[in-house]
């Protein structure tokens, strides 16, 4: 008898389980078929990196950090109306980040090849002002990133951009992920870098999405913010 209530129990939930995950991918559907139907879906390309479901809750935040802590960390994803080559070649032009990139003071490229490229780089907005090296990662037009190496500012410095296909039948059009994550020696500056993060994240990407529009033109869509991921601190 104990056994039988076990077997509908477990049916019942079982049941309950297929039905609510129906649930979840109708309504994924519902929100963004263009994007989902995407032939490019769930298929790993030659750096390695498996494209993710983009229908993903908005919530609004920066930084998983409190303010004693130095590790600042953030994760987006956003449409934008250029191709993923297009915006693989403005991030990957850390030469000129120094004529477009907010508190990029100088930036040097000390050594290049087809997959990666060392750089020197100087970031100041008052009142920091330092340089580091930065080694940079690139696999065209998929990914560009770049680890602060040699520097006095940062424990740990990572920004990675991730490109993948926008909208079904707009080439002119990709999803970008991008994630940013650091942590200052400094107590001082962690605390400057509280204040100000969100406002530093988002002149950031406001920048190359600019820097694209000054070399191909207006965008074949409107921007749209697909979501803010969490990140693992």
């Amino acid at each position: 008898m104990t056994i039988r209530k076990s077997c509908v129990a477990w049916r019942i939930v079982s049941r309950c389980f297929h039905e609510h995950r129906n649930m979840s991918t109708n309504s994924l559907d519902k929100q963004e078929p263009d994007l989902l139907s995407h032939p490019y879906a769930a298929v790993k390309n030659k750096c390695g990196i498996t494209e993710i479901p983009v229908a993903i809750p908005f919530r609004s935040f920066f930084s998983r950090s409190g303010i004693g802590d130095k590790k600042k960390e953030y994760a987006g994803r956003k449409l934008v109306g250029y191709s993923m080559e297009q915006m693989y070649t403005v991030v990957a032009d850390v030469e000129n980040y120094k004529k477009f990139v907010p508190f990029c003071k100088k930036s040097i490229v000390r050594t290049r090849g087809p997959e990666h490229m060392r750089a020197d780089l100087v970031i100041g907005f008052p009142p920091i002002q330092e340089s580091y090296t930065s080694s940079i990662t690139l696999c065209k037009p998929f990914l560009v990133k770049a680890v602060g190496m040699e520097g006095k500012l940062f424990n740990h410095l990572l920004t990675e951009w991730k490109f993948n296909p926008g909208l079904k039948g707009n080439p002119q059009s990709c999803i970008i992920d991008f994630l940013v994550s650091f942590e200052f020696r400094s107590i001082l500056h962690s605390h400057l870098a509280h204040v100000f993060f969100n406002e530093v994240v988002r002149q950031m990407e406001d920048a190359f999405l600019r820097e694209a529009t000054n070399r191909f033109g207006k965008a074949s869509v409107k921007t749209q913010k697909l979501g803010i991921l969490s990140v693992n601190s």
